[in-house]
């Protein structure tokens, strides 16, 4: 039988089909994977952590245990104002500490009185934190074992510095508005300082992971920390849904293109056509002197001739500086071909007078004619009117 076993899994590993017997499944990888009851158990949190009881180790460490970290200068007083707070934290758990301030470093190591064997690496933690400016009633928080940290280093992703400062205000916002929007969404703690972003808080949530691809995507300018706020707010509502539990939630979140900006395209300069022979030299500093006669001139005349030269560009320097301050005394050009502004005015004034003139004595010239006209009317039927009933009664009394 184990001979057969053998056999195919020698023909699995070739490459070749095995008759595999009844019952039995050959594979290269995870063969000894097998589904266990506790995996798709609803009512088991596999992301609990179980608080940590002095009795599971009574016996202590066997060996001690010590990390040490460097800080900067400048956090040296505070660090000496918030140590006690940190020692205390830290003597819950059986930890000892200690803040050289001639060397510039924080020690923790373990003592007698230590159980919980992964408080040493909580403890280094908590001293890095401190050195990257984190509060200390902040960074003490570390300690529960709930509690994780990621300290992410950005210096080295952007290379220019005047860009690396610009793509670091993105990630703080206008009155850390980003920021704090970032806090809120990913339940993490985020402190920029200098060249490392310190986040804290849990990866049940995946918060600790957002915080950090946010955060590199932000310096290598793949997508800016905004958007990414928006995506957060659609999967929080969407996780509200039960329904879409199973469903990928791509169709919902929104795609953003990215712009690329037109640079200009840097100025070339033509290339001349290829020659194979070379340039020819050029004349140096003696030929030129010969060409002229300078070489065959003694040295007083040379210092002459310099002197002369220098002569000549003074005076036409000192001309050109002359004529800029005269420029600035020759009076303006006058203009008198045309009538002046004030003339100009008067005469439209006269002219739109004598057309009201003009206008008036037309209006009064047609109310005339009108008038007469009906004066001459009225006089017409009135005289008919009375010629009219005395006809009437010479007719009737005939």
């Amino acid at each position: 039988m184990a001979s057969d076993d053998e056999a195919n899994a020698a023909a699995v590993a070739r490459g070749e089909d095995a008759e595999a017997p009844e019952g039995k499944n050959w594979r290269r990888k995870g063969k000894h994977d097998k589904p266990k009851p506790w995996d798709e158990d609803p009512n088991i949190d596999h992301w609990k952590i179980e608080k940590f009881d002095p009795s599971w180790n009574e016996g202590g460490m066997l060996e001690v245990s010590s990390f040490s970290t460097l800080f900067p200068q400048y956090r040296e007083k505070y660090l000496q104002e918030s140590w006690p707070i940190v020692k205390g934290a830290l003597k819950e758990h059986g930890i000892s500490c200690e803040l050289n301030l001639v060397e510039g470093s924080m020690t923790v190591s373990t003592t007698r009185k230590t159980r919980d064997p992964f408080i040493i690496i909580k403890a280094r933690e908590l001293m890095k934190l401190l050195s990257r400016s984190v509060p200390a009633p902040q960074a003490v928080k570390i300690l529960d074992d709930e509690m994780n940290c990621d300290i992410i280093k950005i210096g080295g992703l952007v290379r220019n510095k005047e860009r690396f400062v610009k793509r670091r205000e993105r990630l703080l916002g206008p009155n850390l508005s980003t920021l704090k929007a970032i806090e809120i969404l990913t339940g993490c703690y985020i402190l920029v300082q200098g060249n490392t972003v310190a986040a804290m808080g849990s990866y049940k949530g995946r918060g600790l992971k957002q915080v950090r691809r946010i955060v590199e995507e932000c310096m290598k300018n793949v997508k800016h920390p905004v958007y990414h706020i928006k995506e957060l707010l659609i999967k929080r509502e969407l996780a509200k849904n039960p329904a879409l539990a199973t469903e990928s939630w791509d169709r919902f979140l929104p795609k953003f293109k990215k712009k690329n900006v037109k640079q200009k395209k840097p100025q070339t300069k033509e290339k001349k056509p290829y020659t194979p022979f070379p340039p020819p030299q050029q004349p140096s500093k003696i030929d030129v002197q010969l060409e002229t006669g300078e070489y065959f001139m003694s040295e007083k005349r040379k210092s002459d001739k310099k002197w002369q030269e220098k002569l000549e560009k003074q005076s036409g320097k000192a001309e050109e500086n002359k004529r800029k301050r005269d420029a600035a005394f020759v009076p303006p050009k006058e203009h008198t071909a045309g009538p002046s502004e004030p003339d100009k005015t008067a005469n439209d004034n006269s002219e739109i007078a004598d057309r009201a003139k003009s206008l008036k004595k037309k209006a009064k010239e047609f109310r005339k004619s009108e008038a007469q006209e009906n004066f001459r009317a009225e006089s017409y039927l009135a005289s008919n009117e009375e010629s009219r009933p005395k006809k009437m009664k010479s007719t009737k009394f005939k």
